[in-house]
């Protein structure tokens, strides 16, 4: 337990204080002499339900451009950065989301808070203090509570910095390829004290749902109406969804969005702006070259007209990673690009054959591989996109001898390969039960042996063709399943072989499936699988990289 808070306190606290560039010495607890520099409210929603929100405002009679902060994770934490804004000339305004500390109401996460942040917006532009020009910040939940604000179409926001944040609370956060992401949300839960109804709400709700769509920001990027800042890692947990909100909002917003953001996306974890992830450290991964990721200075131009020249950055900072070991390896450099995709990308199937083998052609001999999935010994999850438990690339060898885990290897490169975009993979399965998941990895493997996960995904088979209705499979029928990787950017480097791990489970970080056709588990019930891939030419699997092409 002392572990897990220990990584649950790095994600939050190192993500606020220094992955955003609030930079405040000192701990963010003040001594109670300090407390008299804020004023607290009980701001009434529409329900009736108060909330409790410390205002910090300057000297001066202003009025002032304000920073909204809603967190559940206690405002009295962030009470040195009161201090730091009121400072800096802003009105900061930390509030404790609904059932959490001093706020009033039931103590469920992200239920309310769109409207409990419109509510809020509402009551703090009728201060005589407020000049009307808002900012939201925060990261990780408090990045959640940004984009929900964000989907209520509210026109108070002049502009958003957000940090590792999920605007899809079912795709980006619980339910991942409609499988129940355990260790995290569980964990999660647990460790703060959210009510435990909580827990059962997100358990009942599998399916795409109208509960999952209350929450969900995916279907709604055209009500957002301002610039923002996003930040993210590739070992993030919301990896893919960093920059789905991005695109959400640059391509799809309203005026004062689209067009206007900014992202910045790293070899990092959850604890964003480290040079270290898992197992591997790349050279100047804390230091991105464009300055949007300092969010004094994002909102002094934005809140305050200052021309500091954050508007005029590129839109895009990447991180393309490569070969630690090699000094001389391409890659391991910051790019920045206008767009995203950043560069031309070719969608290039990268073929598996029956002897595990990876190939640019296609199999031209038939086969199949099968292997047992037993619910009760399922694989163990090694890195990748966690937060309770080690995340990042580690090294995957002590699971590629398992014998339900399918390891498909190329030739080594002759020459660097990069990769950067969307990663898919592509299989045609059947199995004997009527449920089953398929876990797919991405692995660059070392001239040494070391095999280290570069990105992954998971499909719930009943979710094949959709996750609003299960779709059950008849026994040994063949079907056509895809798996999102995420996206990435890095470049294999000459030597190294590229690696794909297909198996059915990856536990605790993701539920094991019972294979059985019931919506909710119950461990009880669960049964051996035996599954098959298919690999011949009417039945192709593949993994599909986005390769760069060097001119």
């Amino acid at each position: 337990m002392q572990e897990i808070q220990r990584v649950i306190r790095i994600s939050w606290i190192v993500t606020l204080s220094l992955a955003l560039i609030f930079i405040i010495t000192g701990s963010l607890f003040v001594k109670a002499q300090q407390l008299e520099a804020k004023q607290t409210f009980m701001v009434r929603m529409r329900d009736g339900v108060r909330l409790a929100t410390d205002v910090y405002l300057p000297e001066g009679p202003g009025p002032f451009p304000a920073i909204l902060i809603r967190t559940p994770y206690n405002k009295d934490a962030l009470s040195g950065l009161g201090l730091e804004g009121k400072k800096r000339g802003y009105a900061i305004v930390i509030q404790d989301t609904r059932g959490r500390f001093a706020s009033e109401g039931a103590n469920l996460p992200f239920e309310t808070d769109a409207r409990d942040g419109y509510d809020t917006l509402e009551w703090l532009t009728k201060q005589p203090w407020c000049n009307g020009k808002i900012g939201t910040f925060g990261g990780s939940a408090l990045g959640i509570t940004q984009l929900l604000l964000a989907s209520t179409g509210t026109h108070r926001i002049t502009a958003q910095h957000i940090t590792v944040g999920a605007p899809s609370l079912y795709f980006d956060a619980t339910y991942p390829g409609g499988e129940f992401r355990k260790s995290m949300i569980e964990d999660w839960l647990r460790i703060t004290k959210f009510h435990p109804d909580a827990l059962n709400i997100w358990r009942n709700h599998p399916t795409y749902d109208a509960y999952w769509k209350g929450v969900d920001l995916e279907n709604k990027y055209e009500k957002v109406d301002c610039p923002a800042v996003h930040i993210g890692g590739w070992f993030d947990i919301f990896a893919q969804g960093t920059i789905n909100a991005f695109l959400g909002y640059q391509t799809k917003g309203g005026p004062n969005a689209r067009g206007k953001q900014k992202l910045i996306i790293g070899p990092w974890t959850h604890a964003v702006f480290q040079d270290k992830a898992g197992e591997l450290t790349f050279p100047n991964a804390k230091n991105p070259p464009t300055n949007y990721g300092d969010a004094w200075r994002w909102f002094d131009h934005y809140l305050k007209g200052v021309d500091n020249g954050v508007d005029k950055e590129p839109a895009v900072t990447y991180y393309v990673m490569g070969d630690v070991t090699d000094p001389d390896a391409p890659g391991n450099e910051w790019r920045t690009a206008n767009t995203w995709p950043p560069v031309k990308a070719e969608p290039t199937p990268l073929y598996l054959q029956p002897d595990k083998k990876l190939s640019w052609e296609k199999p031209t001999k038939s086969g199949k591989l099968v292997y047992t999935y037993d619910p009760k010994n399922p694989v163990p999850t090694i890195g990748g996109y966690q937060l309770t438990i080690p995340a990042g690339p580690m090294d995957q060898r002590k699971i590629e001898e398992r014998p339900d885990v399918l390891v498909f290897t190329s030739a080594p490169l002759n020459k660097p390969l990069e990769v950067t975009g969307k990663v898919k993979v592509i299989l045609w399965v059947s199995s004997d039960t009527p449920d089953t998941d398929f876990v797919a990895r991405l692995c660059d493997v070392y001239p040494d042996g070391r095999s280290y996960n570069i990105c992954e995904g998971i499909i719930r088979a009943c979710f094949r063709e959709g996750f609003t209705q299960p779709k059950w499979l008849k026994p040994g029928q063949i079907y056509r399943l895809e798996i999102d990787l995420w996206s990435t950017s890095i470049i294999f480097n000459k030597g190294h072989r590229i690696r794909l791990h297909i198996t059915s489970s990856s536990y605790p970080g993701f539920e094991s499936n019972p294979n059985t056709a019931k919506l909710v588990y119950n461990p009880s019930d669960a049964k051996i699988a035996h599954n098959t891939i298919h690999i011949d030419a009417q039945h192709p699997s593949y993994i599909l990289l986005p390769v760069v092409k060097k001119k």
